[in-house]
């Protein structure tokens, strides 16, 4: 795992202002070949809209930024060929749901999905939808994709203050934490019920995670840091 860096950030201030991004319109014909064979190995891939960040910074608590917006086939080439600079930033919103009794619950990918087996948070990429009067809302995305992959209701939380921002390379996670009434067991059966009458889930199980002991190797290298953290 590559170094990262925790920061606290009180509030987010993100914008919408698209321009093209080059990396997406020089490597198109690259780009869309190998989109098309990831493709033919997963047919549920989508490439939809979504929303790339391009610049940033962190003043005085308040985290600043602008998007673009590109196609998926772009976004997971750039992934696949290994991250290269290309003048842009991975940056999404996820929600750490916290158990009554202090644990914390996250997905295994479903095999239709591009990370299928990876142990994540409920989380997804920005994208238009995003898009609230100019400004790109990651508190509004975070809850939809809790909702979406779970089946639980935000308004049953307590919503901690501000967010965790963990930093890898270009790779920014907004961390929210949700505490919940119910243990972590009970939320585990929750969830699973919820999954069982999906047609489509996007997770395939729910991992429980109390400690150390339990972080994994197919957990991202953000959600390992952002536990260490909280644990300690």
């Amino acid at each position: 795992m590559r170094d990262q860096a925790v920061f606290t950030v009180d509030r987010l201030e993100l914008t919408f202002a698209p321009r093209p991004w080059a990396f997406a319109n020089e490597r198109r014909a690259e780009i869309d070949a190998y989109f098309a064979a990831l493709k033919r190995k997963n047919p549920s891939l989508w490439n939809g809209r979504i929303l790339m960040l391009y610049e940033q910074r962190l003043e005085q608590g308040i985290f600043h930024g602008a998007y673009l917006e590109t196609d998926y086939a772009s976004f997971a080439a750039w992934i696949g060929w290994g991250w290269p600079q290309a003048g842009i930033y991975d940056c999404f919103g996820t929600g750490a749901i916290m158990a009554s009794d202090g644990a914390f619950l996250l997905g295994v990918m479903s095999p239709r999905t591009l990370n299928a087996g990876h142990i994540y948070f409920p989380c997804g990429t920005p994208d238009p939808s995003d898009i609230v009067d100019g400004k790109v809302d990651l508190d509004f995305s975070v809850r939809r994709e809790l909702e979406e992959e779970t089946g639980l209701s935000v308004a049953e939380f307590e919503t901690e203050p501000g967010w965790t921002m963990v930093v890898d390379g270009s790779l920014i996670a907004q961390v929210k934490v949700f505490r919940a009434r119910d243990t972590a067991e009970q939320l585990r059966e929750r969830i699973l019920a919820h999954l069982a009458h999906e047609e489509r889930p996007e997770l395939a199980d729910i991992r429980i995670a109390r400690g150390a002991g339990d972080l994994d190797a197919k957990m991202r290298g953000f959600v390992r840091t952002f536990l260490g953290h909280r644990w300690r």
